[in-house]
C-alpha cells in the first residue's frame, strides 16, 4: 500500500518544498508511510529540496538555501543580531544544516518524505 502512494507523495512534497523557495506558509510535507503530515519548518523544506536535487553535504545544502535568501534580499538573525556578511550567515545555515542532517533527515528518510 505505502508504496502505491509514494510516487504521488514524493510529487505533492517536491512540490511543496519547491513553494518553499518563496514562502514559509507550509509547515508539512507527506509521509506514504504515516497516511499524513510531518511537521517540516521552512528552513528544513529548503535543506531537503537540496538534498532532493542531489547534495550530498550540509556545506552544500547552506549554500542553495543561502542562495535563495540573497535572491529574495534577506538575511538570518541569530541572538536579536542581523548577520551582516555572506560567511556569517553561511555558517549559521551549515550549523542548521548540520543540525538536520543529524535529527531530521533520517527520520524524513524512514518515513519516505524524501
Amino acid at each position: 500500500m505505502i508504496s502505491k502512494v509514494k510516487k504521488t507523495s514524493r510529487a505533492l512534497n517536491t512540490h511543496l518544498m519547491n513553494s518553499a523557495r518563496s514562502s514559509s506558509d507550509i509547515t508539512a510535507l507527506a509521509s506514504p508511510v504515516t497516511g499524513g503530515g510531518t511537521p517540516v519548518v521552512w528552513f528544513e523544506q529548503l535543506f531537503a529540496l537540496a538534498v532532493t536535487q542531489g547534495k550530498k553535504q550540509p556545506a552544500e545544502w547552506a549554500q542553495a538555501v543561502w542562495q535563495i535568501l540573497q535572491f529574495q534580499g534577506k538575511k538570518l538573525v541569530k541572538e536579536g543580531k542581523t548577520l551582516e556578511t555572506d560567511e556569517q550567515n553561511l555558517a549559521e545555515l551549515t550549523e542548521k544544516a548540520e543540525g538536520f542532517a543529524e535529527k531530521l533527515l533520517p527520520v524524513l528518510r524512514a518515513l519516505w518524505v524524501v
